[in-house]
């Protein structure tokens, strides 16, 4: 039986989104508000600013938001904003015509031609100069634009997903970016977290590190030791994701034993860290979120090693089921989290 045109589109429209939703792994609350945020953008065809550090997956959240749109059937364009020279900036965006400069011996299209019908994401767009603001503001307002050396002014049919690690309002307050095109682009905006925020998600995102680059590399990775978990727990990654995946992939390059150990992760130890982000609070206030982060790792930790087995969990702690179920509502973790995991050694 042969799939006519329509049905192979909708097929290809449903993988789209399938893979641009199932890209965001985790648990968390945290995540679980991202994706939902995600789904309702994706349905309004507006301008999107997403925020947030390096590594956490800006271009991810870009990609899931194209995908659960209008616009899946037709091209994501990614730009580093940061990459591209300011005196090729407006030829990389709109093209050029044949002749419009010395070196332009034929007709070249630029991104937003490219993602004609689709979606251009435009990441580090905090770094873009005056002068390339001025033309991305008239391709927001007017959805107008002119190719280099073309008299002709075309229409773009696209939408404008834009990414930044930095404050633009503070940008705007100091007068390096325009408010007009800072309103234009945060239509909406979409926060996305930290890693140390949701350290809830570490096991997850290690397990799907550790298959994916186990594979890849021809590796048996069967286990994570007790004091390497301890360590991904506690750190801060200030790389976020990216900088997780970078420590597991190296791990398993370097890997002979078929298990991660903690010196194998290259990462700082407990005391060098707390000489690094040392800062001074109030007593009481430096106790609690000290006593809260202790019990939030402890239970991290106790849940991976019981791949999310309550009774086991509960019974190495010491504590009663009940007594064990509230800490976890307190610091919003659930067993489901951990299932799947390996157990530590």
């Amino acid at each position: 039986m042969k799939i006519n045109r329509k049905e192979k589109r909708e097929v290809k429209e449903t993988l789209k989104r399938k893979h641009g939703s199932s890209q965001i792994l985790g648990n968390s609350n945290l995540v679980n508000q991202l994706r939902e945020q995600i789904h309702n953008i994706a349905l309004c065809d507006v301008s999107v600013l997403i925020i947030g550090e390096s590594g956490t997956g800006k271009e991810l959240a870009a990609r899931a938001i194209h995908y659960l749109s209008s616009r899946c059937h037709q091209a994501f364009v990614p730009v580093n904003c940061g990459a591209i020279p300011e005196n090729l900036f407006e030829n990389e965006l709109f093209g050029h015509r044949k002749g419009a400069f010395t070196d332009a011996s034929y007709h070249q299209d630029g991104v937003v031609k490219e993602a004609e019908g689709g979606t251009l994401f435009l990441d580090e767009i905090g770094v873009i100069t005056p002068y390339i603001q001025v033309k991305l503001l008239r391709l927001l307002q007017e959805k107008e634009y002119k190719p280099l050396g073309d008299s002709k002014t075309r229409t773009a049919n696209v939408r404008i997903v834009a990414a930044t690690n930095k404050d633009l309002q503070t940008l705007v307050t100091e007068g390096t970016f325009r408010e007009d095109l800072f309103y234009r682009l945060n239509i909406v905006s979409l926060s996305i977290p930290p890693l140390r925020e949701r350290k809830e998600d570490i096991p997850l995102l290690l397990d799907y590190f550790i298959k994916k680059y186990s594979r890849q590399y021809r590796k048996s990775i069967t286990h994570v030791s007790e004091e390497a978990m301890v360590t991904l727990l506690s750190y801060s990654w200030p790389g976020n994701i990216r900088e997780l995946q970078n420590k597991i992939q190296q791990a398993i390059v370097m890997n002979t034993s078929g298990g991660i150990t903690v010196s194998e992760l290259d990462l700082p130890t407990t005391a060098a860290r707390d000489r690094q982000n040392l800062e001074f609070e109030l007593f009481n206030k430096a106790k609690q979120k000290a006593m809260d982060d202790f019990e939030k790792n402890y239970l991290l930790l106790l849940m991976a090693a019981c791949s999310g087995d309550v009774h086991c969990a509960a019974r190495c702690a010491g504590k009663s089921r009940t007594g064990f179920w509230n800490l976890l509502a307190k610091h919003h973790l659930h067993p489901k989290q951990f299932m799947g995991m390996s157990k530590t050694k």
